[in-house]
């Protein structure tokens, strides 16, 4: 499994922790046995998880900064999956260049979610990336 791929799925159980209300770390084990297990990918999967269930009222505060006129719990689910994703990766894996973030990210939102989620996503990702940078 790529690195494309396992954002993919980590995207997805994103959107199903926040719907099911549930981050904990079982059923985290219980959708990569069925769906990432032994991958390579693993370790990213594990250390995503890890910055996103610990960070997540930050990452949440970071996208209502940037996000203007939009609360968090307005944006649609597919698309808010993508941008904590995404974010989590900006301000927490220096490794992975911001541009590879962003763009993964839009096609992710492209791909599960609505028409203009990917202008959306590059939206709000571009303003994190600015804030950011400083």
């Amino acid at each position: 499994m790529r690195r494309k791929e396992a954002r993919e799925y980590f995207m997805q159980l994103l959107y199903q922790m926040d719907i099911q209300k549930d981050y904990s770390i079982e059923g985290k084990e219980r959708f990569m046995s069925y769906h990432v297990g032994q991958s390579i990918q693993s370790e990213y999967f594990n250390i995503i998880f890890g910055l996103v269930t610990s960070h997540l009222s930050d990452i949440d505060k970071v996208l209502a900064d940037c996000s203007e006129n939009w609360k968090i719990d307005r944006i649609a689910k597919v698309d808010l999956a993508v941008l904590r994703l995404s974010v989590a990766e900006i301000l927490y894996l220096d490794e992975i260049p911001v541009s590879v973030s962003i763009n993964e990210a839009v096609e992710l939102a492209k791909k599960f979610g609505g028409e203009d989620s990917g202008r959306f996503v590059n939206g709000i990702l571009g303003k994190v990336a600015r804030d950011k940078n400083g």
